[in-house]
């Protein structure tokens, strides 16, 4: 089946099921390699992309629910205001370990600072709680994102 996407800013048109997670949409045959694979059940969070400026988990969410939203990955996030100070502040602060987790994390860190650009660190851990970080980088991720919201 033929879908228009709204990929950061461009239109793709794919040729894929109605049923192929976006993940594999965006990795496979768009080529944005960035958005990374995890559990294939939502629960880590590796794979978050932006879905009209709202996180979602790419592995779980169907091509065909799309429709005309329109889809920001960890490759365009640092064309926004916020997206540019989270991902300076990750550097600043030194968040990467392994690295693997990180476009999930700056995905939904991002998302977080658009909705509440002071954040406490309760609207942070609710934000957030649905990445994991097998390195524990969780100390330096909570001080990118409150770095950033100062910036």
């Amino acid at each position: 089946m033929k879908f228009d996407l709204a990929i950061n800013g461009e239109t793709r048109q794919v040729d894929v099921p109605e049923d192929m997670p976006l993940l594999w949409v965006l990795r496979d045959v768009v080529g944005l390699t960035g958005t990374k694979f995890g559990c294939g059940i939502a629960q880590c969070g590796a794979c978050t992309v932006h879905l009209d400026g709202e996180p979602i988990r790419s592995c779980v969410t169907a091509v065909s629910e799309v429709g005309t939203g329109a889809i920001t990955t960890i490759e365009a996030v640092g064309e926004t205001d916020v997206g540019r100070k989270v991902q300076a502040a990750w550097l600043d602060l030194e968040v990467v370990q392994c690295g693997y987790c990180q476009s999930g994390q700056i995905m939904s860190a991002s998302a977080l600072l658009k909705a509440t650009p002071e954040p406490t660190d309760a609207d942070i851990d609710a934000a957030m709680s649905g990445n994991i970080c097998r390195c524990g980088t969780y100390p330096r991720i909570r001080a990118a994102i409150k770095s950033a919201a100062k910036a």
